[in-house]
């Protein structure tokens, strides 16, 4: 093992706070992996907390794992040493279960890394007794692990902190009992929200669709989906601090889980029914805690303005003599009152997410939004004196058409137009950022059925934005490649056959072009087709406590809105 690379990990933990040590004597050991590195991971307030509550449980250590940094990457290969935990420095296979926590399919290349550099076998029918248990959880394989059926013992289908405690009783139960890893599986499969994919049989109609997914044995034809209830009987706020990440001078607060919406694009919408809100009281202790750590408090989740108390929220921090950040608000609950919290809280950038440029293509979307409202909201802000704003859109909708495109040009135009009017009017001109992304059909939503745009459509649709654009000043366009929404896609709506191409893709190091070469499997079968409304997809077998009949009329209804 080098001796640089423990000396290197030892001093990333020296810059921490909050890092929690635990003797292993007879505890379960866990590690937690982000498959990402670690300025990203230690970025995710979902991974922090998992660690937390999982080291809260007194016979369980867990310790965390990242993907190497690229400069480290020399040393693991020249001194053959396998990937270890951060904490402890163990190697990966020391471990009883390692568990991945997973919020993007683009990260899936990662996951064969880490295991190739912890030295266990990728694929889990090369696995033995000997080596960990390996599962995952997160929002990517809640939403379709099939691509990933290869390569984990089970998948845990829901939110952690609800799940984890359980299925880890269950695993200590099975190893005291000295059960084999196949007998300790078949007691895992009757954990609701537990899938244990070799369970499961999938059948194809001519290397097309599915023909069939069914259960062996006793297991449920269907894995629910586990959901915490009440978010005031968790804690989810920030539990390490370290100056190598997103937010360093900041703790963040969990304010509320899911949304009301009903964004027929937004997977979030939809998979984490119910939209709860945290307490004020819980809330104000969060924030309470997290000012003895930090002095500026980051408001986090999909729906904060719809919290009914944001801005007792906002003052509470305020009065804490705390500074305040909130990723994104909605237009309707933009007023005067909490921009100057905003700005008071030390925001210099507020950012909004109309997704489309036309009304029109807002009613597909669903997106109850009226372009006055945004542009009164917009004036709000600029008034109010914070002198950036940030737009989100998302381009490649279903049933966009050229017209949609040129409205995200006049929008920013007359956005622009504001900000001249108002900010030459109090001497301060800020910046406007356009950031587009190519839409990604998601499971579990009603554009489940709809394709992925063709790549160099999407490039057009890009050029002429940024074109239209270049001479306005003070506007800036930023965007995610097409390449990466079509990978997105593939491994989003993929079924197990996918697993192939991301073996292929992790043995060519990434090189997606020359993997679909080599491959016989066609992923433009995965991203470019529009799905029957009655064809077996592959994440159908998770329950999320939606009425596939629902999701086909909202489908149904965003295309007649579309010919209006």
């Amino acid at each position: 093992m080098s001796w640089k690379l423990i000396q290197r990990a030892k001093k990333r933990l020296s810059e921490e706070r909050g890092t929690i040590r635990k003797e292993w004597a007879a505890r379960t050991s866990l590690c937690l992996a982000f498959p990402n590195r670690y300025y990203t991971g230690m970025s995710n307030l979902g991974f922090q907390s998992l660690y937390r509550q999982l080291n809260q449980l007194e016979d369980i250590v867990c310790e965390r794992v990242f993907l190497p940094d690229r400069e480290e990457l020399p040393e693991y290969r020249k001194t053959d040493t396998a990937l270890f935990s951060l904490e402890s420095q163990r190697p990966l296979y020391d471990f009883d279960i390692l568990a991945f926590s997973i919020p993007f399919e683009n990260d899936y290349l990662n996951i064969l890394t880490l295991l190739e550099m912890g030295k266990i076998p990728l694929l889990r029918t090369a696995r033995n007794e000997t080596h960990p248990l390996v599962i995952a959880g997160g929002v990517a394989v809640f939403l379709n692990p099939e691509p990933l059926s290869d390569f984990f013992h089970v998948f845990l289908v829901g939110e952690g902190e609800e799940l984890l405690p359980e299925f880890l009783r269950c695993f200590q139960q099975a190893k005291s009992e000295g059960n084999t890893r196949r007998k300790f599986l078949e007691k895992a499969a009757a954990i609701e929200g537990a899938y244990v994919p070799q369970f499961y049989q999938v059948r194809y109609l001519n290397e097309g669709p599915i023909k069939s997914f069914t259960p062996k044995g006793n297991n449920p034809s269907r894995i629910k989906r586990r959901w915490v209830r009440d978010l005031n009987h968790i804690h989810t706020a920030s539990t390490l601090f370290t100056p190598h990440t997103e937010f360093n001078d900041m703790a963040l607060v969990e304010v509320n889980r899911g949304c009301s919406r009903r964004c027929r694009f937004c997977a979030g919408c939809f998979i984490y029914r119910p939209f709860r809100n945290r307490s004020l009281e819980v809330l104000i202790k969060d924030i309470q805690e997290g000012l003895t750590r930090e002095r500026r408090i980051g408001l986090v989740g999909s729906a904060v303005s719809d919290h009914p108390h944001l801005r007792g929220i906002c003052q509470s921090v305020l009065d804490l003599r705390g500074t305040l950040s909130i990723a994104s608000l909605r237009v309707d609950s933009i007023s005067a009152d909490l921009i100057r919290y905003l700005k008071a809280g030390g925001h210099k950038t507020i950012s909004l997410a109309p997704e489309a440029g036309s009304e029109r293509l807002r009613r597909v979307i669903n997106k109850d939004l009226q372009e006055e409202d945004l542009l009164r909201a917009v004036e709000t802000i600029v008034k109010t004196g914070i002198p950036n704003i940030r737009l989100y859109f998302i381009i490649g909708l279903p049933t966009e058409k050229a017209q949609d495109i040129d409205e995200i040009v006049g929008l920013t135009r007359r956005i622009k137009h504001i900000f001249l009017k108002v900010g030459r009017d109090r001497k301060r001109l800020g910046r406007i950022t356009l950031s587009i992304s190519p839409f990604v059909p998601k499971p579990s939503t009603p554009f489940q059925w709809v394709p992925y745009e063709e790549i160099n459509s999407l490039k057009r649709k890009l050029k002429l934005i940024k074109n239209e654009l270049r001479g306005e000043g003070n506007v800036h366009v930023i965007h995610d490649l097409p390449k990466w929404g079509y990978i997105q896609t593939l491994l989003s709506r993929g079924d197990r056959r996918v697993g192939k191409i991301l073996l292929g893709a992790h043995y060519n190091d990434g090189n997606w072009r020359k993997t679909f070469k080599e491959i016989n499997l066609n992923p433009d079968f995965y991203v470019y087709r529009e799905r029957e409304l009655d064809e077996i997809l592959p994440w159908d077998f998770i329950d999320h406590g939606i009425d596939r009949d629902y999701l086909r009329k909202e489908y149904l209804e965003a295309l007649s809105e579309a010919k209006e």
